[in-house]
């Protein structure tokens, strides 16, 4: 009996481009005391996305063609077909790499391999919507002699920060600096983690505040204050409400993260499934005779940023409510001496009427580091021969 475990060393979650290792481990369980030998025929590793989509929400106007080993299932039980059993189609495959051929290992013997491969930079992300599932998993296929070949699918989470097809523009050039001959010159040239966490802190670096007036029909209810429209996975929106210049009373307000799913013209089944939202986070709070407050919202390390592909398009924004006063409300009046206090009664009644208002905003990628710890996905499985 031989066992076949894989193990993702450097966690779960990866950014498109970047090198995924796995150490993959065979072990013979037999017992000490016997002496057969074990024997594995082949073993083979590859990464594949498979892409899953609502039949009531999406008519994708192309089919996809199968291959001859899915179309005879006799045939796929001696070959490596990582997509066998799984749902939707397949848009992502990398080449197969052969761990090995023909290995013999005694009872209690063990070997590991290492397999290395990298993620497109073109790859889509991760993703489980409403319409739409893109997921990923590195596939280990092996065979004994005169047995059907078994799978071992080991689940990750692709992030995609776009612009990073050619990493080369973003390399550390030539620099002018007195030369020393005694010395000896050093190129550092930095991987591809560090070039997207450079160009990461570069976009989402706080610039220019962002002012907002809100107003309806009957004046202006408030300023709204956005440091920045860029953030990173696990970081908080902030942002200020100023109601001391309104003139339409705001009895309560709410923020909403919500993200916006939208189908492309040509896949939609319907014309009234182009878009959906999904709310995330949300605060609420009261602000009647308040002068200034403030927002945080977080946003979640296991969202997906925003992305475009074939079929789908992602978009994030900030949903707003405010309920204001249709009547004007009294103010509370101010005692004359300052050891003196006063009690004010609200209306039993208001009148009131909701606007609503979206912000759009972008949400970016995070160290792929910091994102394993909200990822519930297992960096080591196994399965028996």
């Amino acid at each position: 009996m031989i066992e076949v475990s894989g193990f993702l060393p450097r966690g779960s979650v990866y950014l498109a481009g970047e090198t995924v290792k796995c150490i993959v481990t065979i072990t013979n369980l037999s017992k000490q005391s016997q002496n057969n030998v074990d024997c594995l025929a082949w073993a083979s590793v590859q990464i594949n996305c498979q892409c899953s989509v609502s039949d009531t929400r999406i008519n994708l106007p192309y089919t996809r063609k199968l291959s001859s080993e899915e179309i005879s299932p006799s045939s796929s039980d001696t070959s490596f077909v990582p997509n066998r059993g799984e749902q939707g189609m397949t848009v992502l495959s990398t080449k197969p790499r052969i761990l090995f051929c023909d290995l013999k290992l005694r009872p209690g013997e063990s070997k590991s391999f290492a397999f290395e491969d990298v993620i497109p930079a073109d790859a889509p992300p991760s993703y489980r919507g409403q319409a739409i599932k893109y997921s990923y998993k590195l596939t280990i296929g092996a065979q004994m002699l005169d047995h059907p070949t078994k799978l071992l699918r080991l689940p990750f989470r692709v992030l995609v920060l776009h612009g990073m097809n050619d990493v080369s523009v973003y390399m550390d050039g030539e620099e002018v600096q007195p030369s020393n001959p005694f010395l000896k010159q050093e190129q550092s040239e930095n991987n591809l983690l560090d070039i997207a966490m450079q160009v990461l802190a570069t976009i989402t670096a706080r610039k220019t505040p962002y002012f907002y007036n809100i107003t309806n029909a009957k004046g202006k209810v408030a300023k709204f204050t956005l440091f920045k429209q860029a953030y990173k996975l696990g970081e908080d929106i902030v942002g200020m409400f100023d109601f001391s210049e309104g003139t339409v009373p705001c009895v309560q307000f709410s923020v909403t993260l919500q993200s916006e799913e939208q189908i492309a013209e040509e896949c939609r089944r319907k014309v009234g499934h182009g878009s959906s939202c999904t709310s995330y986070v949300k605060h609420q709070d009261m602000c009647l005779h308040t002068q200034k407050t403030h927002i945080n919202v977080p946003v979640p390390l296991s969202v997906t940023p925003g992305f475009m592909t074939d079929i789908v398009c992602l978009r994030w924004r900030l949903h707003f409510e405010f309920v204001t006063s249709c009547d004007q409300i009294p103010e509370l009046e101010t005692p004359e001496r300052p050891d003196a206090s006063a009690v004010w009664s609200g209306p039993s009644n208001l009148n009131v009427e909701t606007m609503i208002w979206d912000l759009p905003i972008k949400i970016y990628p995070t160290n792929p580091l910091h994102a394993c710890s909200s990822t519930q996905l297992k960096t080591y499985t196994s399965i028996t021969l």
